[in-house]
């Protein structure tokens, strides 16, 4: 049994080498790539996967534990979702916080004054190369979206709601809450709540180093 401590608990950045790499398809958001691979061993395996420009999303928190949450429909999976704002790194060196500020202002009118990092993620490792921070937002207030923003297509139908954090935590763990920007979000602003308090989570310019290290290594 190998037990891990503290200290040995990061994850790796490495690469195998790539012998070619063919582009199946491209979409408006994903390139569809498949990669040939030389396994340390010398086996030649091919993968394919999603290139993605990675996401943010924030748990939105006001004084009285309340999340500002959005109901919007997603296609691939034939559901409204109860979701935090979140939205595409799509802006070429936009920093993280900026394009975190923009989706809370977009998508429920707000700002916030107290920004932390809750978590990073790639999220589904295995067929995407999606990177994902997810922030914790307090001292909230009305702000207006960007004059050049409207909503369309999913989006000029979804509506603005809230909800207790401690509500929210149940009705992940009943299973009744699947957006994965949601439930790692609020899971892990559940645990930092419990954990020595929102203060002492990283603070809002924290470097985030796997995705640095994602977007050099892709072709």
């Amino acid at each position: 049994m190998i037990i891990l401590s503290r200290a040995d608990l990061v994850d790796a950045a490495t690469a195998w080498q790539v012998q070619s790499t063919d582009v199946l398809a491209e979409g408006q958001v994903t390139t569809y790539i498949e990669d040939a691979v030389l396994t340390p061993d010398g086996e030649r395996m091919r993968r394919q996967y999603l290139r993605h420009p990675g996401a943010v999303g924030v748990i939105a928190l006001d004084e009285d534990d309340r999340v500002a949450l959005v109901r919007q429909y997603r296609h691939p999976v034939r559901h409204r979702l109860i979701e935090p704002p979140a939205g595409l790194l799509d802006v070429d060196g936009e920093d993280y916080l900026v394009g975190a500020r923009r989706e809370l202002a977009e998508e429920v009118d707000l700002g916030a004054t107290d920004w932390r990092v809750l978590v990073d993620i790639f999220t589904s490792p295995g067929m995407a190369a999606e990177s994902l921070r997810i922030y914790l937002a307090r001292g909230l207030h009305a702000a207006d979206a960007p004059e050049d923003f409207s909503r369309n297509h999913e989006e000029a139908h979804m509506d603005t709601v809230w909800a207790s954090l401690d509500d929210l935590v149940d009705a992940v763990l009943a299973g009744d809450l699947h957006n994965p920007v949601l439930v790692m979000g609020i899971l892990a602003a559940a645990v930092a709540r419990s954990r020595g308090g929102f203060d002492t989570l990283r603070p809002a310019d924290a470097p985030w180093p796997a995705r640095e290290d994602l977007l050099r290594s892709l072709p």
